[in-house]
């Protein structure tokens, strides 16, 4: 017969889809398999609508053969089959679609999941074929069709024999290039994993002849090979089954073989959803962060499924950033698929589906934090920065959804504590949420900020990764309390008669202080009497927006332009140096110099900021010592 056109719009388009629409050429068989398997749907609900037609689900299968010598790759199901009418109308018409078709016809009936698309997917064969031939025969019919074609030259359609209903589809692969390597996908091991990974959970049995070795019986070391049939597939999904069928056990064996981890998960998260969005969702939150989280590597994602068939390996859009460290995977029959089945169009079952598993996670760590408190903090230990980062992202977006979930080091009860139970502790005279950054919780206790809250006996919140102070300045307020860090110009600690009596002193030293401040040439905005210190004779705070650690870190981010924090020295009046301050004024105003200078580096010293000339702090204290 003679070689007929596709009716397509041109060659072009059939060129296109083979060479830029998939990504991954692996997935022809996902796609083969996927339009295999709805040929069987088609019959089997045809046997359900017709009555007795002495099929059953179980004599369903799809088979593949390997024949290396004649490089054919063959899939072969035992489905409804095609006429000569639909061979021409589903394959010689690009992304005309016989499956999509037969779903909108009877789209008021239950029971149907249609997962490919015949037309398109197809295509997907000639990215490692030379030639495509389908042998197939409808259903009650004694006819067979031979379809064949060598990719935009056009196809035939022939008579052929084939016993039995079903469609047969080889393809003979293409011989190795230089750069592509096709012989791949004759080896066993090969179509045995693209099995496992794409088509594992479709539900007829996918068959394969596969070569396997033996001992000799009576020999000790002469084997023999033989060929078995082997089940590729599972079939059954664990997600789709009821929760009361599947132990602890089997949860965290899939995990651990699912998503290569060594530890059970701490927490199985197992929904399945109807509604405006159907589908079903098995997640798992990991017991410990993998090595490369915390970096640019990692790839968040679930796996995307669509009635059981891997649409991707990684979907991100179904995880906010916050979220990233769940694993898991979602299947929906809901979805809307492009042509290529890999890229999906962000519609709005995406964004429902996205926003109720955000809703889901949450409540779950909600439940570990209230009623497995110790298991809770494990996870936090992992992947709390990750929350206070989804805190600071996008100014403070998510602040409400995050917050309640966050663990900080309290000064009094001497663990990780809750904003919510802090608060629950304040004391009625407390206007603030006090907390203290610094890079321990050793070298916070021993800030000389701290020195007025303690004696108040208010509980400060220890803050020490570098983000914590970001996340608390988006946040504001936390049940209407204000956030403030002891290094704050002003801690609200005194009454108004004190702050009187404070105004009246520093007004009797005011040109002591300013010289002091001239005299460290613009390293600092201001010095003034300390409301906050009880024993250190020093200590630094700052105005503005910018805090010391603030500065800290963004000044040790690359390409960042350097900034600096509004520091204001603060002198302890009840201290002994502040005397010899005063009588230097009036006696020595060089030595006064050398003072404020020391000083000064020494503050910073305690607040962990390194000092800009060691070797001239190093000779102040040698002259001062030799005065």
């Amino acid at each position: 017969m003679a070689v007929k056109q596709f009716k397509a719009e041109s060659k072009r388009l059939l060129d296109l889809m083979i060479h830029s629409i998939y990504t991954h050429r692996e997935i022809f068989l996902r796609e083969l398999i996927s339009n295999a398997s709805d040929a069987i749907d088609k019959l089997y609900y045809k046997t359900l609508t017709d009555g007795d037609t002495g099929l059953n689900r179980d004599d369903f299968f799809i088979a593949i053969a390997l024949d290396k010598e004649n490089r054919t790759l063959t899939v072969t199901d035992n489905g409804c089959g095609m006429t000569k009418d639909e061979l021409e109308n589903n394959l010689g018409t690009i992304a005309k679609s016989g499956s999509l078709n037969f779903k909108n016809e009877n789209e008021q009936k239950e029971d149907i999941e249609i997962i490919g698309q015949f037309g398109v997917g197809f295509y997907s064969a000639f990215m490692v074929s030379e030639r495509v031939t389908v042998i197939s025969r409808p259903y009650g019919q004694e006819e067979a069709w031979r379809w064949e074609s060598e990719g935009t030259e056009g196809y035939t359609i022939d008579p052929a024999q084939r016993d039995g209903h079903g469609t047969t589809i080889i393809l003979n692969i293409k011989p190795d290039t230089q750069d592509d390597n096709y012989d791949e996908f004759l080896e066993e091991h090969t179509i045995r994993s693209l099995v496992k990974k794409y088509s594992d959970y479709i539900r007829y049995p996918i068959r394969m002849d596969v070569q396997k070795s033996r001992r000799k019986e009576g020999s000790k070391d002469e084997y023999e090979t033989y060929t078995e049939n082997e089940t590729l597939n599972s079939m059954v999904p664990i997600w789709r089954k009821n929760k009361n069928e599947i132990t602890e056990e089997e949860y965290n064996e899939f995990y651990k073989a699912k998503f290569m981890d060594y530890e059970n998960p701490l927490r199985v998260i197992h929904s399945s959803t109807e509604g405006t969005a159907t589908y079903n969702a098995l997640l798992f939150i990991p017991a410990r962060a993998p090595f490369n989280f915390y970096t640019r590597d990692y790839q968040k994602g679930l796996q995307l499924y669509s009635n059981g068939v891997m649409i991707m390996e990684k979907c991100a859009d179904l995880l906010p950033d916050y979220f990233s460290f769940v694993r898991g995977l979602v299947d929906s029959q809901d979805l809307s698929l492009n042509i290529s089945r890999e890229m999906l169009q962000h519609d709005r079952q995406l964004k429902l589906i996205e926003g109720r598993l955000e809703k889901k996670i949450k409540s779950e760590l909600e439940s570990m934090l209230a009623n497995e408190r110790e298991k809770y903090e494990e996870f936090f230990k992992s992947f709390g920065l990750q929350l206070k980062y989804g805190i600071y992202q996008d100014y403070g977006m998510h602040k409400d959804l995050l917050q309640d979930l966050l663990l900080f080091y309290s000064s009094s009860e001497k663990k990780i504590v809750t904003l919510k139970e802090y608060v629950s502790r304040m004391k009625e005279d407390q206007k603030y949420i006090y907390y203290a950054c610094g890079e321990s919780v050793a070298r916070i206790e021993q800030l000389p900020q701290t020195e007025a809250l303690r004696d108040r006996g208010y509980e400060i919140l220890f803050m020490t990764d570098d983000v914590d102070e970001f996340a608390v300045r988006v946040m504001m307020k936390y049940d209407d309390k204000e956030f403030k860090s002891v290094s704050a110009d002003d801690l609200g600690l005194e009454t108004e008669e004190e702050k009187k009596e404070a105004a009246k002193k520093v007004e009797e030293h005011k040109d002591m202080l300013d010289f002091m401040k001239d005299s460290l040439d613009g390293k600092v905005k201001q010095v003034v009497l300390s409301q906050k210190l009880k024993t250190h004779p020093v200590c630094l705070s700052t105005e503005g927006a910018i805090s010391l650690e603030m500065e800290k870190v963004l000044n040790a981010m690359p390409n960042q332009e350097k900034i600096s924090a509004q520091r204001v020295l603060e002198i302890n009046a009840n201290h002994p140096v502040f005397q010899k301050l005063c009588e230097l004024y009036e006696k020595d105003k060089d030595t006064l110099k050398l003072y404020a200078s020391l000083l000064y580096t020494q503050a910073l010293l305690i607040e962990g900021v390194s000092i800009e000339d060691p070797l001239a702090f190093s000779n102040q204290i040698c002259s001062l010592m030799t005065r």
